[in-house]
């Protein structure tokens, strides 16, 4: 009976019966854990905000054809009131211009939303990286973990992360965009020549 006794007591505690009965270690694991509960649900609203902004791009661009296909039946449409329709065709086709314009702003707008929302959720995945690591090496070690050392090398991982300033590049999105509006433009110009000739 004394050697299973003596057995038990010298057997170590599993670390994370050590951390239990280590105040500062308890209450370190209970802020990590809650620190990542929190990054879980930051990562859960940005991804949901990044579909939210591309179902608007979405729009956007439904938007920009139903728009064009309007103008273009309209311009049809007014033609067959004669030559008077020719002197004032340059109207719908600015109006058109400037819609096109504005759309095209509003689509770029949502494009750098989206880029800024993207990078901000690659941050947040990198801090729960960065916090996950530090809990399982709490859990694995115990009481040996070295909580000024440990927390300092966390504190220094996030500080030393380089902010990387992008210079914002024409995208295939971007591309695209201008592609549209160059057509849009063409069709409502071709629409009113060839109905005033």
């Amino acid at each position: 009976m004394a050697d299973v006794t003596s057995i038990m007591e010298s057997k170590p505690l599993h670390p994370l019966h050590q951390i239990a009965q280590t105040p500062t270690h308890k209450l370190l694991l209970k802020q990590w854990l809650k620190e990542e509960e929190l990054i879980l649900n930051r990562i859960s609203l940005k991804e949901t905000q990044i579909d939210h902004v591309r179902k608007e791009i979405t729009q956007l661009y439904c938007f920009f054809f139903l728009f064009h296909s309007t103008a273009l039946v309209l311009l049809f449409s007014a033609s067959s009131r004669g030559p008077e329709f020719c002197r004032r065709s340059w109207i719908p086709s600015l109006c058109s211009f400037l819609c096109s314009l504005g759309i095209i702003w509003a689509v770029r707008y949502k494009t750098d939303v989206e880029s800024h929302l993207e990078k901000l959720l690659e941050r947040e995945k990198e801090d729960g990286k960065l916090l996950a690591k530090c809990v399982e090496e709490l859990k694995k070690k115990g009481v040996d973990f070295d909580l000024l050392k440990e927390v300092d090398a966390l504190r220094r991982a996030k500080s030393l992360r380089v902010e990387t300033k992008v210079v914002r590049k024409w995208s295939a999105r971007d591309f695209v965009t201008l592609f549209f509006f160059t057509m849009a433009c063409l069709a409502l110009g071709l629409t009113r020549i060839i109905l005033c000739s």
